[in-house]
């Protein structure tokens, strides 16, 4: 539920969450009043009562012992961040809402896009371990839908051992998943078939997506590790005041002040560089937050590009070293 607190007559009640951010008359003294996400709510509380205790400390001449002055995220610390839903929720999104709305973007976060209850981010963590490999099943399968066959192949005879171990190791795992139909491992001619899928999901992963769900899970796994609070969304929806849109493909928001922005791109980058410099500008962000994630980019060329451009270039191994240097 969302809440209101009415200033004029102190009023605390629960709204429905698609209230949240709007603003309606107090239902005792007809004041307006602005209904928050109890999310945000909460944390203003927190940092009110934080800053409280430590000026209590302080008067008593006494010496705060050495805390987070931002208190972790105590319910993320027996969930499994790969397999959960319970990021997906108006709530979790709540601090984002309110930090578009403070900079008059308007937001549409569609909250099931941090679902990792499916298999949709373990496939990705395992292609960004090692897309070098797995990079030819990826293409392989996204020429095949493109144009529209039933099926793909994978040779295996100039693989090595180690090599085509692994690409028969990530078609099963594709297949144990659901994201094939079904599998062939034949050994006299050295391939791998596989049978595909036609489900939008499915198409739009091979797609690209599956380096959103990877940056997804950097982000999360950093973020828990350090025992930091943070809201977070994918494919989130801008439009700014002049009418233009454009899409986060993945957006945290650190200690609710700190954001990081992630584009994700896994085929041609360059020619939307001036577009993301634009939105960089727009949203008020140092060029370290905001991170284009190119995948099979090299380091040469990523380090390159940072020098060129205000924003950070980073290839799908890169992407947790950056964030180290960001939070």
């Amino acid at each position: 539920m969302a809440i209101i607190r009415c200033n004029q007559c102190t009023l605390l009640a629960e709204q429905p969450d698609n209230l949240a951010g709007k603003q309606l008359a107090c239902p005792k003294c007809g004041a307006a009043t602005t209904v928050y996400p109890t999310l945000f709510f909460i944390e203003k509380l927190l940092d009110k009562y934080f800053t409280a205790q430590r000026e209590v400390i302080r008067l008593k001449g006494t010496t705060a012992p050495q805390t987070e002055t931002k208190p972790a995220n105590p319910e993320l610390a027996g969930i499994d961040l790969a397999n959960t839903d319970f990021l997906a929720s108006e709530l979790q999104h709540g601090p984002i809402y309110d930090w578009f709305r403070k900079k008059q973007i308007k937001v549409q976060a569609n909250t099931r896009g941090v679902d990792t209850s499916g298999f949709f981010d373990e496939v990705a963590e395992a292609i960004g371990a090692n897309l070098p490999v797995l990079k030819e099943v990826l293409e392989r399968i996204r020429w095949s839908q493109q144009k529209e066959h039933a099926s793909a192949t994978i040779n295996l005879d100039k693989k090595s051992p180690e090599e085509a171990k692994a690409i028969s190791t990530f078609c099963q795992q594709l297949y144990d998943f659901s994201f094939v139909a079904k599998c062939f491992h034949n050994k006299p001619e050295n391939n791998v078939r596989l049978i595909l899928q036609t489900a939008p999901t499915i198409r739009n992963f091979f797609n690209g997506e599956w380096l959103e769900w990877h940056a997804l899970m950097s982000c999360l796994r950093y973020a828990k590790e350090r025992q930091r609070r943070f809201s977070c969304t994918r494919g989130l929806e801008l439009t700014l005041t002049n009418g233009d849109p454009y899409e986060i493909d993945v957006f945290m928001l650190i200690d609710g002040e700190t954001p990081i922005c992630i584009e994700c791109k896994s085929g041609e980058f360059r020619q939307n560089i001036d577009r993301y410099l634009a939105l960089k500008k727009r949203l008020g962000l140092a060029g370290k937050q905001f991170v284009m994630c190119i995948a099979g980019l090299s380091d040469e060329n990523a380090k390159a590009f940072s020098a060129m451009y205000d924003l950070s270039f980073v290839n799908e191994r890169g992407l947790a070293g950056h964030l180290s240097r960001l939070f």
